[in-house]
């Protein structure tokens, strides 16, 4: 992850560096658009599980990568005749979950009853973004993306339901339109996500139990769509 932030700032540097030095014409990328897209995410969630005071906290780490698929719409606007700043959304489908298992809980006074299995699940990703783009020639540009991503949680136990999941995207990618207006764009990038957490309803899970999580994404997507 540390190296792919490293490769977003060189880039950006990059791209600032060379306005002015590049000439081409903007107007070929310019207009509204849409595309499809196939990514693989690969998802880490690191969590943890407290059943109270005196009690061990249990430590939980998953790494998941699985093909989504999305669509994204967005404008294009020129600035000049080498620059860019394109504008828009994607909405991406795709889970992953992370599991807490237990074996028995103290439920009550001094009955014991199996413990529910806990798990949160992420999925349905909706991301704004904002990309400035460098023209490097009448067919290809490089951009850099910063954006603001939303993922639904659901939950399955006797857990309270946390709040949605939000955070920023950062990423790189080429775009190659041809005169058609058919593009082609590949994407890198990797997203922070706020921590999520819940704890016991009380009915079969304890209302002293917490259950957290830190999910971090890093992705690759290639996108296949329409200049109008």
């Amino acid at each position: 992850m540390n190296k792919l932030k490293v490769i977003l700032a060189a880039s950006c540097a990059l791209m600032l560096a060379s306005i002015g030095a590049v000439q081409a014409d903007s107007s070929h990328f310019a207009g509204p658009y849409v595309g499809i897209s196939g990514s693989g995410y690969g998802m880490q969630l690191s969590g943890s599980s407290n059943a109270g005071v005196g009690e061990p906290e249990e430590n939980v780490s998953l790494g998941q990568v699985a093909p989504i698929t999305g669509i994204e719409v967005g404008y294009v606007l020129p600035v000049g005749s080498s620059f860019l700043v394109d504008v828009g959304a994607s909405y991406f489908q795709g889970a992953a979950s992370l599991e807490y298992h237990h074996d028995s809980v103290k439920n009550g006074t001094d009955a014991m009853t199996p413990k529910q299995n806990i798990s949160f699940t992420i999925d349905d990703l909706v991301s704004y973004y904002v990309a400035p783009t460098l023209v490097l020639s009448d067919t290809s540009s490089l951009y850099v993306k910063v954006g603001l991503t939303e993922a639904d949680i659901g939950v399955t136990g006797d857990i309270t339901s946390p709040s949605n999941l939000s955070g920023t995207t950062w990423a790189m990618g080429t775009r190659t339109v041809l005169d058609s207006g058919i593009f082609i764009k590949t994407e890198a990038g990797y997203t922070d996500y706020n921590g999520i957490s819940a704890h016991g309803k009380g009915t079969s899970v304890n209302s002293v139990n917490s259950y957290s999580a830190e999910p971090t994404v890093a992705f690759g997507t290639v996108s296949l769509g329409f200049r109008f």
